[in-house]
């Protein structure tokens, strides 16, 4: 499980208060499909927001801590049904240092007037 700071977390709370949430959790709990696209879900925005449908906090929290252990991830707030969760993008480096830089385009010439003074 991914550990954060209490400064890291302030400001993810921060970021999540507009989000709304992307995956939700019923009464089925918490399966292999939901896990996936958590994962899913992470891997696309790396910070989001999780629905549970439920009335026990005990399955929630339950819930929070399995979701960060088994996905690598940081829990940063537990809000009522509402859990939201943080992993960082992975870094490809084989993709950034084969990633050449665009070609610059050439000054275009200046531009002559169409308008011709005849005096």
């Amino acid at each position: 499980m991914l550990q954060l700071s209490s400064l890291q977390r302030r400001e993810l709370r921060a970021r999540a208060h507009g989000l709304n949430p992307v995956v939700s959790i019923a009464e089925n709990g918490l399966t292999a499909g939901v896990l996936k696209e958590i994962d899913v879900c992470l891997k696309a925005h790396e910070l989001i927001k999780i629905r549970v449908y439920g009335d026990s906090r005990d399955n929630r929290i339950a819930y929070l801590e399995q979701i960060c252990s088994e996905l690598s991830a940081a829990p940063v707030q537990h809000i009522g049904k509402l859990l939201v969760v943080f992993r960082p993008a992975p870094v490809d480096t084989s993709a950034a240092a084969s990633k050449k830089p665009a070609p610059r385009r050439p000054a275009s010439a200046p531009r002559k007037s169409k308008r011709s003074f005849q005096g």
